[in-house]
């Protein structure tokens, strides 16, 4: 065990003292937030250019109805389409071409939109969604009904459902499906990245130095099985410590906008209030004015407190232990047996076919975590939460949603024996691969490994 504590601690100093590591630890955040925040707001930057939409509106009673904006500019036509369809061609001002065939209350097939090249959505729904307002205003006026609009608008309303859960006590608890939704799929999303990207690290690592020929000094050492276990151990505690301080930095960010938040809120209604002072010189604020006045200021924040409160209610701190539980153990079943990949291979071109049967459990596990996430004790969730191969990833997905307690244990009893069977499995090949050069190997070669009794 001492030598596997030193090739641990190796295996962990030399990576973390890196500043690639320091680098991609604090920069990671960053750039996950620019990945979501960048395009969000480079989506919101409109082309200047007002570009024109000629309408040829056989029915009459849509052109002058239809609102142009800052980006499209809706423009009559006389003539026939053919005609029209020939002079547009040539023609670089006009972007696209509007012909509304007859009446749409009663016939909504009869819209055609031509264009040069692709018709980009945004002109399509904008259209789209004027016309469908008008032709369903022209329905409506067709009934001949005294305010069967507004009896219409009346009519719908929207149905807000409040979902609480019940605990063992008999208390209650407000949750949200969709939070739990969100939490499992960040789960989920951190472990499959760090089982592909940390196997993969383990994997080139015994490469490396299996092509430089360390490898053979060190087994001079030490056994291959304390290597390997070294390798994998110190190579996952450098995981850990990165999504540790990930947290830290996530949580700390909350923290601080919470805390602006509230103190903005504070600022706005103190200036409420003085401002309400001012317009009513020589008058006094009410109880009954106070009151709207703060039940205005909750409001504004009272999305930000429930989303806080619905968070608390989710247990973290259970689900913070199972994740830890999952994370390492779906780590560990998989590091091992990238490390007999690369024991058994000289060079990354020949990683390719002994990956793949490891990478496509994988990916079933996301798909299928994916699809249970709406249906979280449906078959696939179940079973897929128990196969020790996709349960670290799909079991993350139904946990926020609450497991039955033997089922987490069942789970995780299933992915700790099977890790023990896959590491000594894996152990065979790596003894046997770590000293292998020069060799393709096979299946076949690697099943002979396998049985190979020493």
């Amino acid at each position: 065990m001492s030598k596997i504590g030193q090739i641990i601690e190796r295996e962990y100093m030399s990576r973390v003292r890196k500043k690639s590591f320091l680098i991609l630890t604090f920069l990671t955040p960053v750039l996950l937030i620019a990945l979501i925040a960048v395009p969000l707001l480079l989506s919101m930057v409109k082309d200047s250019t007002v570009k024109q939409v000629a309408v040829v509106d056989y029915s009459g009673n849509y052109f002058n109805r239809l609102e142009s904006n800052k980006q499209y500019q809706f423009i009559t036509t006389e003539g026939n389409l053919d005609t029209y369809r020939q002079e547009t061609m040539g023609n670089e001002d006009i972007h696209a071409l509007l012909v509304i065939q007859g009446n749409l209350s009663t016939d909504s097939g009869k819209v055609t939109l031509y264009s040069r090249k692709q018709v980009e959505m945004e002109l399509k729904d904008n259209i789209d969604h004027q016309l469908q307002t008008l032709a369903r205003k022209d329905k409506i006026d067709s009934y001949q009904i005294p305010e069967l609009e507004k009896i219409i608008e009346d009519a719908d309303v929207n149905v807000s459902i409040n979902t609480i859960k019940w605990e063992e006590d008999g208390s209650e608890k407000k949750s949200s499906s969709e939070l739990a939704m969100i939490i499992g799929m960040v789960c989920t999303m951190i472990i499959y990245i760090f089982i592909f990207a940390y196997g993969a690290m383990v994997m080139n690592g015994v490469i490396e130095e299996k092509t430089n020929r360390i490898v053979e000094i060190i087994i001079s050492s030490v056994k291959p099985f304390e290597l390997m276990m070294g390798k994998i151990i110190g190579i996952a505690l450098v995981g850990l410590t990165q999504v540790l301080l990930w947290v830290i930095l996530i949580a700390g960010t909350l923290g601080v906008d919470t805390t602006f938040l509230g103190d903005k809120m504070s600022v706005i209604s103190e200036e409420v209030i003085n401002n309400q002072s001012m317009n009513m010189p020589g008058q006094t604020i009410n109880a009954t004015d106070m009151s709207a006045l703060q039940a205005t200021d909750g409001s504004a924040n009272s999305e930000i407190v429930e989303t806080l409160q619905m968070i608390n209610n989710l247990n973290l701190g259970e689900l913070a232990i199972w994740f830890v539980l999952f994370f390492i153990g779906g780590y560990l079943l998989y590091a091992s047996l990238f490390a007999a990949v690369g024991s058994a291979i000289d060079n990354q071109e020949d990683a390719q076919q002994f990956t793949l049967p490891l990478t496509i459990p994988v990916l079933f596990a996301l798909y299928a975590g994916l699809y249970s996430a709406n249906n979280p004790d449906g078959p696939l969730a179940f079973w897929c939460s128990m196969i020790p191969f996709t349960s670290p990833i799909v079991m993350m997905v139904r946990i926020p949603f609450g497991v039955p307690f033997w089922q987490l244990i069942l789970s995780f009893g299933l992915l700790a024996i099977t890790f023990l069977l896959t590491t000594l499995m894996a152990s065979k090949i790596y003894r046997t691969g770590i000293l292998m050069y020069g060799k393709k190997v096979t299946y076949k070669e690697l099943w002979k490994w396998l049985t190979y009794k020493s």
